[in-house]
């Protein structure tokens, strides 16, 4: 179990800030199993509610790196930054900053939300060393997210609907009628487990502590997007991604088929794999369905890798 894992902690230096970094290896490492990054989502949601994605160490005898994007977490955060600073290019070189500090040159990239839009960011780049790539719960755009989450939305009770855009509209989404509303979407289409788990209420109350980076880039919440990112888009970049890739998604996912399927249509040789009966959270919800999902995908391209060598 996670418990008796080896954990290590260092910060890495990134911008004249510091990246705080997790690294959890196995008891008996394999060593043809490539590391895995785990990118987690928000932006500005820690990796606390990914954490449980390290039993694959001990699960695939490989190691597992966690780190929490600059700006939330244990990592420098930046209150007063401006909004043109948070971009996807800031995050893929961080991302490459850190593998290179840790000094891996081959290696899985698992991404959830938005850690999942930012491996597609890296992976289009074609870096040299990508085993494979996985895409847990992410859209390719955020027009299809946002336009997939209003339908999502207008299947909520007509009164929950009627607060949501009131408070909207007045600008008055701190209202605790709004969080309640709000509440409501989640508990449908972010994590349907009761009580939400502990990991996940971490994430979000460090974000609510220090929401900068999330409100920029994202907005509010999960389904008023309002941010920078608003017209995010890497369709039309796909085709240049050339790592093996695998799509996961859920049932009640609030990233609808229509949002994830561009990734599945148009990275050559991409796979896809729905967990019916879970939401965004697909790992807090089928914990042990996701990670065996994953690790057999990981299998087979640390094969893949070492038949280049």
């Amino acid at each position: 179990m996670l418990a008796v894992m080896p954990i290590t902690h260092r910060t890495v230096s990134f911008l004249e800030h510091e990246t705080w970094v997790q690294i959890t290896t196995p008891e008996s490492p394999d060593p043809a199993r490539l590391p895995l990054f785990v990118l987690h989502g928000g932006p500005g949601m820690a990796h606390n509610y990914v954490r449980n994605i390290a039993e694959l160490a001990d699960e695939t005898g490989r190691t597992v790196i966690h780190y929490d994007q600059l700006g939330c977490g244990n990592s420098t955060h930046l209150p007063d930054a401006p909004a043109t600073f948070w971009t996807p290019d800031l995050f893929v070189e961080e991302f490459h900053t850190v593998r290179k500090a840790l000094g891996i040159d081959e290696y899985h990239l698992l991404g959830q939300s938005w850690g999942g839009m930012l491996g597609a960011e890296i992976a289009v780049r074609q870096p040299s060393g990508l085993a494979s790539l996985a895409i847990c719960n992410s859209p390719a755009s955020m027009e299809l997210w946002m336009a997939g989450c209003a339908e999502l939305r207008a299947q909520l009770p007509p009164e929950i609907q009627a607060a949501l855009t009131r408070h909207e509209e007045a600008g008055t989404v701190t209202d605790p009628e709004y969080l309640e509303a709000t509440n409501e979407f989640y508990l449908r289409h972010l994590c349907r487990l009761v009580p939400m788990p502990q990991d996940l209420i971490d994430t979000i109350d460090q974000m609510e502590a220090e929401p900068t980076v999330y409100h920029t880039m994202n907005g509010p919440n999960e389904f008023h997007v309002v941010g920078t990112l608003s017209g995010w888009s890497v369709i039309d970049r796909l085709p240049a991604v050339t790592a093996p890739t695998l799509v996961i998604a859920g049932e009640f996912d609030e990233a609808t088929p229509t949002a994830w399927q561009p990734y599945a249509d148009h990275i050559d040789g991409a796979t896809s794999h729905v967990f019916p009966g879970t939401s965004h959270c697909s790992h807090l919800e089928q914990p042990t369905e996701f990670r065996a999902v994953v690790a057999a995908f990981l299998a087979k391209h640390d094969l893949a890798a070492a038949a280049r060598v």
